[in-house]
């Protein structure tokens, strides 16, 4: 196995993109995992693209196959579809875990979100997405795998100024608002591959303006 292959999938989405890019800025070795008609950028054209079909559990293992890590941002979005947080979040979360264990991949990094498993919250309207990405959670924490679930808040796509960003990080059901640049979820995201402290760790994650010196 090549310990310095790591996996990203939903690599398509706005923060699977910058969680690919931040490990290629590392030096890492890439391999995306998307679906057949999702579009990368050009700064992913250096990756190992595996497109598949995440409802296929052979597919995934063999995509996962020579991989150290796995990064999963296959994250659902609010939508019509309220069946798109079930499908997404509890069982493409539940499959890629399963594959992993059956691939050998040890390490896992699973972006889920803050407010995680609340029940009475305004984004369960679109499908009970926050009680979906529970379950999701719950089938990593159940594995054998060596996992982290990192829980971003709000999540922003300014690039600008972000030095000028402190990271908030604290353990599971204490934070329960808050903003953060993806940006920066991807680099916290590799920064927990490489912390063995962080393993069967929930950490909830936001940002604040550093204060003035």
């Amino acid at each position: 196995m090549n310990s310095n292959i790591v996996a990203v999938s939903g690599a398509s989405g706005r923060t699977g993109l910058r969680i690919a890019e931040e490990a290629l800025a590392r030096g890492r070795a890439v391999r995306l995992l998307v679906r057949p008609a999702s579009k990368l950028p050009p700064s992913l054209a250096r990756c190992d693209i595996r497109r598949l079909d995440f409802g296929r559990l052979p597919q995934l293992v063999e995509a996962l196959r020579g991989c150290h890590s796995l990064v999963m941002a296959t994250g659902a979005r609010p939508s019509a579809n309220l069946f798109g947080p079930f499908q997404v979040d509890t069982r493409t979360v539940g499959r890629q875990v399963q594959a992993c264990q059956e691939a050998g991949v040890g390490r896992v990094v699973l972006v889920s979100s803050l407010c995680s498993g609340q029940l009475w919250h305004n984004l369960n309207l679109f499908g009970l997405i926050l009680v979906c990405k529970r379950w999701g959670e719950e089938a990593l924490e159940h594995s054998s795998l060596d996992w982290t679930i990192v829980r971003p808040g709000g999540l922003k796509e300014t690039e600008a100024n972000l030095e000028q960003q402190e990271l908030v990080v604290s353990g599971a059901n204490t934070q329960q608002q808050g903003v953060i640049p993806r940006r920066l979820v991807a680099r916290y995201c590799l920064e927990c591959l490489d912390t063995p402290d962080t393993i069967h760790q929930v950490l909830e994650i936001t940002s604040q303006p550093r204060p003035a010196p």
